[in-house]
């Protein structure tokens, strides 16, 4: 039951934390966006992104990339856990999984959610127009335009809303904490794959973190509206 003493505590010390976290990060994955678009649309490559770049290539030899060639391979594998087929793979197999669990309520959100977040970032790419890099040779097959990084933004868009929502549902800070390192690891490997690889600017994939984290994030503020706790538990039994 519900203190009456509450409602009169200042609105900040009734907000949850983790609302307040969730909240943070969409402003923040929003001004981080923003502010690269500005890096994306410039005539010349930054400074930052060269840099980055060539650091992941032998010196005076842009088609050599750092490390043995187990750590090229590796990356290949990685990156591919950002891809469409491997996404798609993923969320059918979720989604499948909560209709036989009789959860059509919670596979349809999951399914609009990330379907959204494929067209944001369709959207942004058309709208940017940014050519790949140049810069080094391309250890991977690419074939849309750069900016944001589509595996990056897709990858933080699946992971980290799968990751917060199955959070929702298990017992334990210790269990909650695991999925969503996961979740974030598989999400940042994803997208260092890609500028070793040299098929996107670092810039690139981190518009494509801030955006995917924003509307994760967003998705998982509207989850607790559409999906009350009380639904998700039953998951979880």
């Amino acid at each position: 039951m519900t203190d009456p003493a509450s409602n009169d505590r200042p609105i900040w010390r009734r907000i949850e934390f983790n609302v307040l976290l969730a909240g943070l990060v969409i402003a923040g994955g929003l001004w981080g966006f923003v502010e690269l678009l500005e890096v994306a649309r410039a005539t010349t490559p930054h400074s930052f992104d060269t840099d980055i770049l060539l650091a992941f290539r032998v010196a005076g030899n842009p088609n050599d990339p750092i490390g043995p060639l187990w750590v090229e391979e590796a990356m290949r594998d990685l990156t591919a856990l950002g891809s469409t087929s491997v996404l798609v793979l993923i969320v059918l197999s979720v989604i499948v999984y909560l209709l036989l669990a009789g959860k059509a309520k919670t596979a349809l959100f999951i399914f609009v959610s990330i379907t959204g977040g494929q067209l944001l970032s369709s959207l942004l790419k058309l709208g940017v127009d940014r050519p790949r890099p140049d810069l080094v040779s391309h250890l991977a097959e690419v074939y849309t335009l750069s900016f944001p990084s589509g595996h990056a933004m897709l990858s933080a868009v699946t992971y980290l809303t799968l990751g917060s929502l199955l959070a929702r549902v298990l017992p334990g800070r210790l269990l909650k904490s695991y999925v969503l390192a996961v979740a974030v690891i598989a999400t940042l490997l994803v997208g260092i794959s890609r500028v070793y690889l040299g098929v996107h600017w670092p810039s690139d994939v981190l518009a494509g973190w801030c955006a995917g984290s924003a509307w994760a994030m967003l998705c998982w503020l509207v989850s607790r509206r559409v999906l009350p706790r009380a639904q998700t538990d039953e998951a979880n039994g």
